[in-house]
């Protein structure tokens, strides 16, 4: 997918769930929508949101699990259908977030024109939810970021077709639609609330990770950064929102780190564990969790903080005779 594809893909996927939505609001006030619509919705969006949360996110970005090749293919395609990205472009704008948050060159940093005012603030606000996915010159390359995803030659299928992939997040709910009413009326209006309407709703939840979790909420680690804990957006997010959590700890498996915070995708992982179907699952206990906080008061957080990233993954691996293997 070259600048220009991606560029009319995000302006198609933008507008057709908005209008979507409209269409799903006219059908609410002529009362037309029933149980099947919900529960098709309710599917959809769970099938998404863990495709991002626990697949591109946390499997594929953070490399906080492994697990089997026909999961590792489940998750990364559910959240292809979820329409935020190829998994190679995701990851990479991922990982390069994680190097330089909130800091020049971070891709949606919601301060990065450090405009004074309302103003300012809505403005960097609107560009980390959703404004710089429409940043025509906005790259970030897969081969210094994740490389590892591009040795995998299933990424590369899905990274292929994921428009095709979007597709099938349409068609899907339409078929679910159609099974639980047997009738076409259903078909379409399980595609229009399982496709578009959770599409519209799950990606804005995402992106308010983006925008809000770097702006509104409590910090409870002094990162190098504006990260912060959004706890009622927690939920829909699939744990996504305890976003101070995640920046302090990127590999941690678990992005709650008590236990009242509830994080839907630590409990999948953890699920899959005790089943054998998730290994090295990366955990952060709580002394190491204070040691870092007190590290980091000493040192103070924000934007303005100093930090040292790790060098992007490409430069952190080595050559052995059998390939390239990663360090980290």
């Amino acid at each position: 997918m070259d600048g220009r594809e991606h560029y009319t893909f995000i302006l198609i996927s933008a507008l057709l769930p908005l209008f979507g939505v409209a269409a799903a609001v006219v059908l609410l006030w002529n009362r037309l929508v029933g149980p099947a619509d919900l529960i098709v919705f309710g599917i959809m969006y769970v099938i998404a949101g863990l495709g991002v949360s626990t697949g591109y996110h946390r499997l594929l970005a953070h490399r906080a699990f492994k697990t089997t090749r026909p999961l590792r293919i489940f998750f990364a395609s559910a959240g292809a259908v979820a329409g935020q990205g190829p998994p190679v472009i995701w990851v990479a704008h991922h990982r390069r977030h994680h190097r330089v948050a909130d800091k020049p060159g971070d891709p949606h940093s919601p301060y990065s024109d450090e405009e004074p005012g309302i103003k300012g603030a809505l403005k960097g606000l609107w560009h980390a939810h959703m404004g710089w996915l429409f940043d025509r010159g906005l790259s970030s390359d897969p081969m210094r970021y994740c490389p590892d995803i591009l040795r995998d030659k299933d990424m590369r299928f899905i990274s292929k077709y994921f428009v095709w992939f979007v597709a099938g997040g349409v068609v899907l709910p339409g078929l679910l639609g159609l099974a639980l009413t047997g009738t076409l009326f259903g078909a379409m209006t399980g595609a229009l609330w399982g496709g578009f309407v959770r599409f519209f709703v799950a990606n804005h939840i995402t992106y308010a990770v983006n925008s809000i979790g770097h702006y509104f909420g409590r910090r409870r680690f002094a990162t190098p950064d504006e990260s912060r804990n959004v706890g009622w957006l927690a939920l829909f997010s699939f744990g996504e929102a305890w976003h101070n959590n995640h920046h302090a700890f990127p590999r941690s498996a678990s992005h709650g780190m008590r236990w009242y915070e509830l994080d839907i995708s630590a409990l999948v992982i953890r699920s899959l564990e005790k089943l054998g179907l998730a290994t090295n699952v990366i955990r952060i206990d709580r002394e190491r969790q204070d040691q870092k906080a007190i590290a980091w008061e000493k040192l103070g957080g924000g934007r303005h903080a100093r930090s040292n990233p790790d060098k992007p993954l490409a430069l952190r691996s080595r050559t052995s005779a059998v390939g390239i293997v990663d360090v980290e």
